[in-house]
């Protein structure tokens, strides 16, 4: 959540680049991991949610399982249209339809995921040689024309949105996988650690060795092809993207239920539990409240790194302060109790 809060102040104040090297490189390492952490912890959250009814081949609850699930996709991909006016790079109304198309993957087994993982990450590359993967962008605004028309709404839901399915739904189906694993096991944590430092280190390392190489001698125009076909950006989003991503995703959360387990640290972890249960809220109040008052002021526009990143860091703390607070008197968030009360 912190990770995205700043990714997203820093591109919409135009604050890339507008910094200390060492400061703009060390933000550059957020960009599209900490969404991506983000979706893995879905696919996490829905075998949790599932994993019992599928060992037991309870069909009655699995059942129940996914009419919960297709409601939630539902309300979120309704509110994510209703607040992508307001923030155009939303990321709700793509849960929804991940989810939405997850639901068929409950009872798969776990190899069928890993397939399915797979197959989704290279099939958007089949996509890219028949489809115009920059057809709606303007880049200079990051505006997206057509996203109101069936047409233009379902390319950039399925091909050349921020979030695409293809190949997004990797992130959650991935996720899915790493929830059928038993984290409580500490062994079983080290491996996913020890995975995701391996994929990490394999993309990020091979996305720089093909770059310099094929880069050399080549023109401006093709340095940029190159960059975008074998880079770690999440945009377009390519394998060596979505490895990264992945393995990121792996590092961080392992090491996060490996921290969680240690007895001494619950406490001080505390808040910051209460700040995750309440996400959804935190992720609507970054926009409409944390960009809202920096616009009232002024200084939305145009700033410097370290002014949005520091921005960001107070908007986390003030967060982490009120869900503290909140939990101490209610059980959801705002947002988190009505998505409970409509799809149960």
């Amino acid at each position: 959540m912190f990770g995205m809060v700043a990714v997203n102040f820093k591109v919409v104040m135009g604050a890339d680049g507008k910094g200390p090297e060492w400061l703009v490189f060390a933000a550059s390492l957020l960009n599209g991991r900490a969404a991506a952490t983000f979706v893995v912890l879905a696919g996490i959250g829905i075998s949790l949610m599932t994993n019992k009814a599928r060992l037991a081949s309870n069909v009655d609850q699995t059942g129940k399982h996914r009419e919960i699930l297709l409601k939630r996709a539902l309300f979120l991909f309704v509110v994510g249209l209703l607040y992508t006016p307001i923030w155009p790079a939303d990321i709700l109304h793509f849960y929804g339809v991940y989810i939405a198309i997850a639901v068929m993957f409950l009872t798969v087994s776990t190899r069928t995921l890993v397939v399915i993982t797979g197959t989704t990450t290279f099939l958007f590359l089949v996509f890219l040689f028949f489809f115009d993967y920059e057809r709606g962008w303007n880049w200079e605004t990051l505006q997206y024309a057509e996203f109101w028309t069936m047409g233009g709404m379902f390319r950039h839901i399925f091909f050349n949105g921020f979030h695409p399915v293809l190949p997004w739904l990797s992130f959650l189906t991935f996720g899915m996988v790493m929830g059928r694993s038993n984290f409580a096991e500490s062994l079983i944590r080290r491996r996913w650690l020890v995975f995701g430092i391996f994929m990490t280190i394999i993309a990020e390392t091979g996305s720089w060795l093909l770059i310099e190489s094929l880069s050399t001698n080549a023109g401006a125009l093709d340095r940029e092809t190159i960059s975008s076909v074998f880079g770690t950006a999440p945009m377009p989003p390519m394998p060596l993207y979505m490895f990264a991503g992945i393995g990121v995703a792996c590092i961080v959360i392992s090491l996060s239920v490996s921290l969680g387990e240690i007895s001494s640290a619950k406490k001080i972890l505390s808040p910051l539990i209460s700040t995750g249960q309440i996400a959804l809220t935190l992720y609507v109040a970054h926009v409409v409240i944390g960009m809202g008052i920096l616009e009232s002021l002024g200084r939305l526009d145009n700033q410097t790194l370290p002014f949005a990143l520091s921005s960001a860091v107070v908007f986390c703390v003030l967060a982490v302060v009120f869900a503290h607070f909140w939990a101490a008197r209610f059980d959801r968030g705002p947002l988190e109790a009505i998505m409970r009360r409509i799809t149960g």
